[in-house]
């Protein structure tokens, strides 16, 4: 199979009809072999009704309900794993993404040979309360991931399947499967100029707490990334640092006071020194890092995907 195109919703009833035509269309012009896996997480308006009668129409679509709402990572995560196509494309159910963009982005992945490829929606029709919260989200993952991209969390975007079958998107980090597919080796990762389509049903189902929550994902992705199979590198040099430096306060403390009173000057007791309990406070935190970064070894020694490498290529 050419294209597996996974669509995630919630309460899109009205737009679905709309895709569906547009993107067989786009597919039947271009002679692709697709699917269409319609991922509906938990809504509560008419969309699985929609998606059976439009599987009536189009065999080529797949439908997935969730019970309830889980997010749109885990209706991904979903779609990626029942996904057959040698390139898998993601767009929003909102009419926002344009399926005209599918036969360039497949021609990137199958033919420029890309792993990943992400839609820059450069002239954007949202508000600017989404747009400049949207920069500046897009300027810091830049900064952490080294991922040169200006629309991270751009729906619209193409894979090699072996990029999806290798990653678990899960919590709400569809945000950073940029990062997850570098973290794993993907690193052929580049970016297209896409049409960004102004809303035409329903209302926008994210608000900006989206951003506060995306920042609290970065910084654990960006931990775990570099500390998930080495925990005792961070928390152990933390708590290096912050033991040596509390005990050279208290050493500096203490021969201070020696030297006064050697040369017969007046000195107060170590303990009545400010510095030396906030040296106390740097051995106590110290010691407490080095054993967190201690159990979380342990932690990750026994884990049972501890040896779980990806091996791209072997020769028997």
């Amino acid at each position: 199979m050419d294209i597996s195109v996974v669509v995630p919703l919630f309460n899109e009833d009205e737009s679905l009809p709309e895709l569906a035509e547009w993107i067989d269309k786009v597919m039947k012009t271009n002679k692709f072999h697709y699917e269409i896996i319609m991922v509906d997480d938990g809504s509560t308006d008419k969309s699985w009704a929609v998606i059976q009668q439009l599987k009536q129409k189009y065999p080529s679509i797949i439908g997935i309900k969730f019970r309830r709402n889980y997010g749109k990572s885990a209706a991904l995560n979903v779609g990626f794993q029942n996904s057959k196509g040698e390139v898998v494309i993601t767009m929003d159910a909102d009419l926002q993404d344009s399926p005209d963009e599918i036969p360039d982005l497949y021609d990137l992945i199958k033919n420029k040979n890309y792993d990943l490829v992400s839609g820059y929606k450069q002239k954007r029709y949202d508000p600017i309360t989404k747009t400049i919260p949207t920069k500046l989200f897009n300027w810091a993952t830049r900064m952490v991931s080294g991922i040169r991209l200006h629309d991270f969390n751009c729906g619209l975007k193409a894979y090699k399947s072996a990029v999806i079958k290798t990653i678990e998107v899960y919590g709400e980090m569809h945000r950073y499967i940029p990062f997850l597919a570098k973290g794993a080796g993907f690193k052929k990762i580049t970016e297209k100029i896409v049409q960004h389509r102004a809303r035409k049903y329903g209302y926008t189902k994210f608000g900006l707490e989206r951003f506060v929550n995306g920042f609290l994902d970065l910084l654990s992705l960006s931990f775990i990334m570099k500390f998930g199979r080495k925990p005792m590198h961070f928390f152990g040099t933390m708590g290096f640092l912050s033991f040596f430096t509390g005990f050279g306060i208290a050493t500096y403390l203490i021969i201070d006071k020696l030297i006064k009173i050697a040369q017969n000057q007046p000195f107060r007791d170590v303990t009545n020194n400010p510095l030396f309990y906030l040296s106390l406070v740097a051995v106590i935190v110290g010691v407490q890092l080095f054993m967190a970064g201690f159990l979380g070894e342990m932690l990750a020694r026994n884990a049972p995907d501890k040896n779980n490498y990806i091996i791209e290529q072997t020769i028997p």
